[in-house]
């Protein structure tokens, strides 16, 4: 069965209020989201990988020695990390759940220095590209980036929050400030609850 576009868990005006505007969204999620659902699903057309999960596609086709990945891999992968991005953001003021704060503070020293690695690992990933809080096998946290498409999948790692900063994901609000989009990010937009459901 072909994957599909989910819906935003939320209007596409939701979090403007928080810095993330409805044309943001109209083009990230309609537009960008849906061209990987599109191409994902002509990329695994007829091949092994049609009717796997996005994870066992993910994990199937990543190649840690390659240059560049391969397109079956750029677009399912995005079309996976995109269906997290939306579910980690939400509208309103998000309270952290005491269990991440204390999780956070055990493996950072404080939830600051938490936000301060995720914005420096974020504006300092060259090009496109994620930067992720994850935890490892070892159930110890972890901050990361990854080039274009690539995921905390391909690493054996959990995902507890990524951001997105390739270009259009804040172009629109933000024009070249991604430190300023990475701390708005952080102080106004991710869904903490989400984040602790992730542990």
């Amino acid at each position: 069965m072909a994957f599909e576009l989910p819906d935003l868990p939320y209007a596409h005006d939701a979090l403007a209020d928080n810095g993330m505007s409805k044309e943001t969204l109209e083009y990230h999620h309609d537009l960008h989201h849906n061209a990987y659902v599109t191409n994902g699903n002509a990329a695994i057309a007829g091949t092994e990988w049609e009717g796997k999960s996005l994870e066992e596609i993910i994990t199937g086709t990543y190649d840690a020695s390659a240059v560049a990945q391969s397109g079956i891999f750029n677009n399912i992968s995005q079309l996976w990390n995109h269906n997290q991005f939306w579910e980690m953001m939400g509208p309103g003021a998000s309270s952290m759940p005491s269990e991440l704060e204390s999780a956070l503070k055990d493996s950072f020293g404080s939830v600051d220095e938490f936000k301060s690695q995720f914005s420096a690992a974020g504006a300092g990933q060259f090009g496109s590209g994620w930067c992720w809080l994850v935890k490892n096998a070892d159930g110890g946290l972890a901050v990361t980036k990854t080039e274009n498409g690539v995921n905390p999948l391909c690493f054996g790692q959990t995902a507890l929050l990524g951001c997105d900063v390739w270009e259009h994901s804040y172009y629109i609000d933000f024009r070249n400030k991604r430190p300023a989009y990475l701390t708005n990010f952080l102080d106004n937009l991710v869904n903490w609850e989400n984040v602790a459901s992730r542990m």
